[in-house]
């Protein structure tokens, strides 16, 4: 099994402390996360609390991603660092690819592309999105942004995108992964058909175990069972050392992880004490995994 070192609602300082110190205690990579917007009221509840409500307010931070992204490329050497999650149907899939084929040129091929559809409609109506047809679009776009990523010139035909001859350069020497983000059975499918893998929410152990079930069963009926795949959880319910195997049991390939909140501390931390959380995770449960 890897381990990410989740990097969320952190002070702007912290990151590349961060992102060092877990390169240097031999985690395999960083994630950030994509919070565009804090809107006063939203439509919806928010899907992954009990209670429907956010767990943050408008003053916590939240980091452009590929922003902080190419700052903690430019001061480590080998760890990896991908989104968890990009809200990718608020984006053109273009200026997606063209940063992130940047963003992976710099890094020297580290870099990974976790999607998702955000679900807030308040992030579609202030970006000029469509909210209706977000799933299907966020395929599509995923297919543009693979054709980008070649280097090639492409053309795309689409429902949704109707793009002339072009191409990108640079572009990085290797396949950039794309993860995909979410819980309803059209985002698992969507995983299964065309992604490089799953991400979860914040969930239970025992909910990415169902998700991994689904998703193996699915890669059998669209026959993608032999392409590499990454089952990445977001387990909140785990950890210590057995908590990881048995997520490694499950079929998880990548824990993510925030060492600090298992120590009695949150976000809001000191520095000091989130590396020595990074430290202590490394050496109680990542080099005897």
């Amino acid at each position: 099994m890897k381990f990410s070192l989740g990097l969320m609602f952190l002070p702007s300082d912290q990151y590349i402390p961060l992102a060092e110190c877990a390169e240097e205690n031999g985690w395999d990579s960083v994630n950030v996360c994509d919070g565009l917007f804090f809107f006063e009221k939203t439509s919806v509840d928010y899907p992954y609390s009990d209670d429907g409500a956010r767990y943050w307010v408008g003053e916590t931070p939240f980091m452009d991603p590929w922003a902080l992204i190419p700052a903690m490329a430019m001061q480590t050497q080998r760890i990896r660092m991908w989104t968890n999650v990009l809200k990718l149907p608020v984006r053109n899939p273009l200026l997606v690819a063209k940063t992130v084929s940047t963003a992976a040129v710099i890094s020297g091929n580290r870099v990974a592309l976790g999607v998702g559809l955000s679900p807030w409609p308040e992030d579609y109506e202030v970006c000029g999105a469509e909210w209706s047809n977000r799933g299907p679009r966020c395929s599509e776009m995923i297919e543009i942004i693979r054709k980008a990523l070649t280097g090639e010139m492409f053309e795309h035909h689409g429902k949704y995108y109707d793009l002339p001859a072009l191409q990108i350069s640079p572009v990085p020497s290797e396949p950039v992964p794309i993860y995909i983000g979410g819980t309803a059975d059209a985002v698992l499918k969507r995983a299964a058909r065309i992604g490089d893998g799953f991400v979860s929410p914040n969930t239970t152990a025992e909910a990415v175990g169902d998700y991994a079930r689904k998703i193996h069963q699915y890669r059998a009926e669209y026959e993608t069972q032999g392409r590499p795949f990454e089952i990445i959880s977001v387990a909140i319910d785990t950890h210590d050392l057995e908590g990881h195997r048995r997520l490694e049991e499950l079929g998880v390939t990548e824990a993510c992880v925030m060492p600090w909140f298992f120590y009695g501390q949150g976000f809001d931390s000191a520095l000091e004490f989130k590396t020595d959380a990074v430290k202590r995770f490394a050496d109680t449960v990542i080099a005897k995994m």
